[in-house]
């Protein structure tokens, strides 16, 4: 038995002709930048989740949604995030 199968190449390409799709991916964007850059730092560190969560004071699930994209952070939680990372968030505008 077969399955049939769209390369993810493919699939990047039918999206990328989408405005709507690729509005709101470039709407995205900065926000799934930050969080990348954010777990490079906590994995670059062998610290895990839980600890990050308790160099911050808050729970593992916070940190678990933030990395996952499904929380929306306050300017606050982002600062103590990147600072239980030894790190300091700047932010520009454009």
């Amino acid at each position: 038995m077969s399955k049939a199968s769209v390369s993810a190449a493919k699939v990047r390409a039918m999206l990328a002709e989408d405005k709507e799709y690729q509005a709101e991916y470039d709407r995205l964007k900065p926000r799934y930048a930050l969080i990348a850059r954010l777990i490079n730092a906590r994995k670059e560190q062998n610290i895990t989740q839980a600890e990050m969560a308790a160099r911050m004071g808050t729970s593992k699930s916070n940190i678990s949604r933030l990395e996952s994209g499904t929380y929306n952070p306050s300017l606050d939680f982002l600062i103590r995030a990147a600072a239980s990372l030894d790190k300091q968030l700047e932010l520009s505008l454009r």
